[in-house]
């Protein structure tokens, strides 16, 4: 398993795509927006699920804990079975949300990939995107990082995201 964390717009989900198009294998691809998008309407605004303020901080409650809990479980099965996956996710309780991610995969093997950007940058790149809370990118920038270990870091500030995946790929043994 390949675990990319960093915050919104720092490029997680390019990096991804080009991972999937220069590792030789076929990996599987599973990111927090796609688990996200597959919650209940009810719960995309809710303290029990996920609510995101006008200022970009995000939240979370028990209901989302519990079925991220259970998602996390399900990659950890599809590894075991065989499958090569590539996680991208936003660790919002930084050394907490690796933990977790800990505690489902247990021994199996996985390169942890910090992916960091200037937050300025990155709340560029938020504006452009227009499908984000202005603020969430900067809010998370280096929350995220914080308490958490890294086999690899990429920052792509100024690094396009094809390089930083191939400087990936050349880690994955």
């Amino acid at each position: 398993m390949i675990i990319l964390n960093g915050g919104s717009s720092s490029g997680k989900s390019g990096i991804v795509r080009c991972l999937q198009a220069v590792l030789p294998e076929p990996w599987l691809a599973f990111g927090c927006d796609s688990f996200v998008d597959a919650l209940p309407a009810k719960m995309q605004a809710s303290d029990e699920g996920i609510v995101v303020a006008a200022d970009g901080k995000v939240s979370v409650g028990a209901d989302f804990h519990a079925l991220e809990a259970a998602w996390r479980e399900g990659v950890a099965a599809m590894a075991r079975a065989g499958a090569r996956i590539i996680i991208d996710d936003v660790f919002l309780g930084g050394a907490a949300s690796q933990q977790r991610w800990l505690k489902a995969l247990g021994r199996l093997a996985v390169l942890w990939v910090g992916v960091r950007c200037d937050s300025a940058v990155a709340a560029g790149r938020e504006v452009a995107r227009g499908d984000r809370a202005q603020g969430m990118a900067a809010s998370q920038a280096e929350v995220v990082h914080q308490g958490v270990f890294y086999d690899l870091e990429v920052d792509t500030t100024h690094a396009e995201v094809l390089v930083c995946a191939q400087t990936i790929a050349a880690h994955v043994t």
